[in-house]
């Protein structure tokens, strides 16, 4: 009878499909403790982990494990080589959280253009007179560039051009967006937006993708949205300019080290639009999430997970 082991609490709706899966058993961990998870590894056939990092020592007390489920879209807990190694599927739940983390990349770039944090408080304080500052921009006619084009990319791009945004898209490896323009090259793709939202796994190749040579070549004034991974965005190099007042402003939900100092610099700029990891946690995408990540354990157990949410799709072969 296989059995699951999940890590990190999920809500109830994704325990309800392993306990409606046929001869499957399940236990959940709630808290991130290592030697818990170590001692009942052993007996598990499949996993479904949310972020506790689970290395390839602590995979190997499960010789019996013939897939893991990660529950969201990212795996910087997980290593894929490994796993791969060991002929063990790793899938993703695709497509729960895409419409959060565009929801929450455009309402980073709405409070960045209109300043609104800055107007509540003013008038909290008294300072009516700030109204007369002209302090808030458009983003009608402003030009948007998506780095990356998959699922949150697209989901962020209609919302962008319901406001009557341009929005462009790098990514050398998807199709144009409908409504969109396909940006060839990155570097003179960021000289020309206003806007510039990341949606890249952090891989060897973006490290530091947008240092501080990147970021000089950005149009003055524009905005800096990276609601993807840490360490995309060399964080010192973004204050710098910040601070400068080169870029208008910049929005992350996503740090290097999370989580991040209470002394992190960015923290003391007005400029700076901070949250801490939050952009695809929302009440309706934990449910997807919980649903997506079981139903996937579920179906590798199977032996019939759909190709389209495994990871390491070499190993399906």
């Amino acid at each position: 009878m296989p059995h699951v082991l999940v890590v990190g609490r999920v809500v109830e709706a994704g325990l309800a499909v392993l306990r409606a899966a046929p001869g499957v058993t399940f236990e959940m961990i709630e808290e991130a403790d290592p030697e818990a998870v170590r001692a009942r590894l052993p007996e598990a056939n499949g996993l479904l982990v949310r972020t506790m990092p689970m290395p390839p020592d602590l995979l190997d007390a499960a010789p019996r494990l013939q897939v893991v489920s990660r529950h969201g879209v990212g795996y910087d807990n997980l290593d894929v080589g490994y796993l791969t190694e060991r002929r063990i599927p790793l899938a993703i739940a695709a497509t729960a959280n895409a419409v959060s983390v565009a929801e929450h990349a455009f309402w980073m770039m709405l409070e960045l253009a209109k300043r609104g944090r800055e107007h509540d408080q003013a008038l909290r304080s008294g300072d009516w007179g700030w109204r007369h500052g002209n302090h808030a921009i458009e983003l009608n006619g402003k030009r948007l560039l998506l780095v990356g084009g998959g699922r949150i990319g697209r989901e962020l791009a209609q919302r962008a051009l319901a406001f009557a945004m341009q929005v462009a898209v790098f990514d050398p490896f998807a199709p144009a967006l409908p409504g969109c323009s396909k940006a060839e090259d990155l570097e003179p793709a960021v000289a020309e937006a206003d806007v510039v939202s990341l949606h890249v796994p952090r891989t060897v190749a973006t490290v530091n993708l947008f240092d501080a040579g990147m970021l000089a070549r950005m149009k003055p004034g524009a905005i800096l949205v990276n609601t993807a991974r840490g360490g995309i965005v060399d964080e010192q190099a973004l204050v710098q300019a910040l601070k400068e007042g080169r870029l208008r402003g910049a929005g992350l939900d996503v740090f290097d080290r999370e989580p991040p100092p209470l002394d992190h610099p960015l923290f003391g700029l007005p400029n700076a639009l901070v949250t801490a990891h939050v952009a695809g946690v929302t009440q309706e995408a934990m449910v997807r999430m919980a649903v997506e990540s079981a139903t996937n354990v579920v179906a590798g157990l199977a032996g019939r997970l759909d190709p389209a949410v495994v990871v390491n799709r070499e190993v399906l072969a």
